[in-house]
């Protein structure tokens, strides 16, 4: 498993946002909050079936490679775009750490989809080998059965 390094960390009055390599964990503060937190993060079960219901008081923690696209709009709210989830918006306070991490989120993301690609023409590529594999094989059992005596074929 690799190593996890935080990219940044911003800290908002009612959240606090840490980016890593591979992973965006969103912490919402408040006393009511933090408990509902410290409970379901106790139980893993509850947190993935409650969890998904009540993502507001819920800690999110996405993974950089599930996310689709990333934009910012000019009042430095960062929208993060989930394949079949609901969109997640953040709004930032300063407008200064909206950019930033838009910057790095979505470098993040640029990453994770060429890491992507790589991986499926890697595998295509295998692919292909193996199937060149087979035909070659599969033309010298041919030729070998071609070039036996006609006694040995009936047998």
């Amino acid at each position: 498993m690799p190593k996890t390094t935080t990219v940044i960390e911003v800290d908002d009055p009612h959240f606090t946002i840490q980016l890593s390599n591979n992973l965006l964990k969103i912490d919402l503060k408040g006393s009511f909050k933090n408990e509902l937190e410290e409970a379901l993060e106790n139980k893993p079960i509850l947190k993935e079936t409650i969890g998904k219901l009540l993502g507001v008081f819920i800690p999110l923690h996405i993974r950089v490679s599930d996310i689709d696209s990333v934009h910012l709009d000019e009042n430095g709210k960062i929208k993060v775009s989930l394949p079949h989830h609901r969109d997640i918006v953040i709004p930032l306070e300063h407008k200064e750490d909206a950019e930033k991490l838009f910057e790095n989120l979505n470098q993040l993301v640029s990453k994770v989809e060429a890491e992507k690609i790589q991986e499926i023409k890697a595998r295509r590529r295998a692919e292909k080998e193996k199937i060149q594999e087979s035909k070659v094989r599969t033309r010298a059992e041919r030729k070998r059965y071609r070039k036996r005596p006609d006694a040995e074929r009936r047998v």
